[in-house]
């Protein structure tokens, strides 16, 4: 009993460093697999890609029509007759308005009348030289007489000549009276009625003609736009779009792409002044007569051609102070940050220009999770499942999301 009341202790002590022994291997364990523990962050990613991409600028215009005519009266009377349906189409040499031709017709016969007599006159005065030229040749009559014979007989037919261009005049001002379409296209509305006196003192408007189909596209892009486009294809960065024709595509102000594409026809050289911009004309088709002068729209212009560009989503790419940066996961899945150039936008991507080589795995969705030198699970990204790109993060944002991150 004594023996077991000396040992007593003893046991006690060493029971209680095994306890403690064991209570730290267990917080020591605790600790070693905590991080091991929990699965690694799950991110979306893309593998980048080098491709062949058309680069399209989309810029705005306004659309013009391809030719506008004024028809105007060019003969003085009163509007009898308007032969056309507002707002309809209308063929070239179609009858628009009828002026009154009675004054004109009357101007006709008198100029007709005078032309018989003056090839009356003509007639008798050619005769009279005929009979005297035999005459003088025998001293019959004296040379003066037949000078004046002559002389006559010239002005005879100057006076036919004379009298057959105030017919042409008459009966080009009879012409006037019908009032014919210059060209065909849409016609407007009549600015004139019935009973109204035109073309007193100048050319009275009577209404506006537009050919419509095809459409022209005026489209303003800024200087340096182009001089950067330029130097690009000059240094060999960047090829034309095409050998003759570039595509234009129009966007209506409520963000649909109207189905005809058009072309474009060529690039103004010289700078507006004032918006220091150039003009670009475009050839669009309009056969259901959609698009309307004046209207204000976007067009996407194919400029140039890059070869083997990378292009990411827009959501990939943030923005800091110091540019464009996106976060890269290594082979051993390990989150970089890695500065890019990403200048140009295509669609709904960022072309990026620096920074990046085929083959890098890039994170789109997840940035909360990924913080820099951590370890990640990659899983390819769901562009149909994907919202819609979020805006541009403020510079500062990564390193408050950093912050925290270990905050938490």
């Amino acid at each position: 009993m004594r023996a077991l009341y000396r040992y007593t202790p003893l046991a006690a002590v060493l029971a209680a460093a095994l306890n403690l022994s064991s209570c730290g291997d267990q917080i020591a364990s605790a600790h070693a697999q905590a991080p091991g523990g929990m699965p690694p962050p799950e991110v979306s990613i893309v593998t980048a890609s080098p491709e062949r991409l058309t680069l399209s600028n989309e810029l705005p215009g306004r659309l013009e029509a391809t030719r506008v005519a004024e028809v105007r009266a060019r003969a003085a009377g009163i509007i009898t007759k308007r032969a056309f349906r507002e707002g309809s189409e209308v063929k070239a040499g179609e009858l628009l308005f009828r002026i009154d031709p009675a004054p004109f017709e009357a101007a006709v016969s008198s100029a007709q009348a005078t032309l018989a007599r003056a090839e009356a006159n003509l007639s008798q005065a050619t005769t009279t030289a005929q009979r005297y030229k035999p005459l003088v040749e025998t001293n019959a009559i004296s040379r003066q007489e037949y000078d004046t014979a002559l002389a006559t007989q010239k002005q005879a037919a100057a006076d036919v000549q004379s009298a057959k261009a105030a017919l042409v005049t008459a009966r080009l001002n009879l012409g006037y009276a019908t009032v014919n379409a210059p060209i065909s296209g849409r016609i407007g509305r009549a600015l004139v009625t019935e009973g109204a006196l035109v073309g007193q003192g100048s050319a009275t408007p009577l209404a506006t003609i537009q050919q419509l189909d095809p459409i022209y596209v005026n489209i303003t892009q800024s200087a340096s736009e182009a001089l950067k486009l330029r130097r690009a294809m000059s240094a060999g960065q960047l090829q034309k779009a095409g050998k003759d024709e570039a595509k234009v595509s129009i966007v209506m102000e409520d963000g649909e792409i109207y189905p005809q594409a058009g072309k474009l026809l060529f690039s103004d050289q010289t700078v507006d002044p004032s918006t220091g911009a150039i003009t670009l004309r475009a050839l669009v088709p309009n056969p259901d007569r959609f698009l309307l002068p004046g209207m204000y729209v976007r067009a996407r212009v194919e400029q140039a051609v890059r070869e083997n560009a990378i292009t990411l989503p827009q959501q990939a790419v943030q923005r800091t102070p110091k540019g464009a940066v996106v976060m890269v996961v290594g082979e051993d899945n390990k989150v970089a940050p890695r500065p890019v150039k990403a200048d140009t936008a295509q669609d709904n991507k960022w072309v990026i220009s620096e920074g990046l080589k085929g083959g890098e795995r890039v994170i789109v969705e997840g940035f909360q999770k990924a913080q820099p030198g951590a370890v990640v699970k990659v899983v390819p990204w769901n562009q149909a499942a994907s919202p819609a790109p979020a805006p541009a993060q403020p510079a500062s944002q990564p390193g408050n999301q950093q912050q925290s991150a270990q905050t938490k």
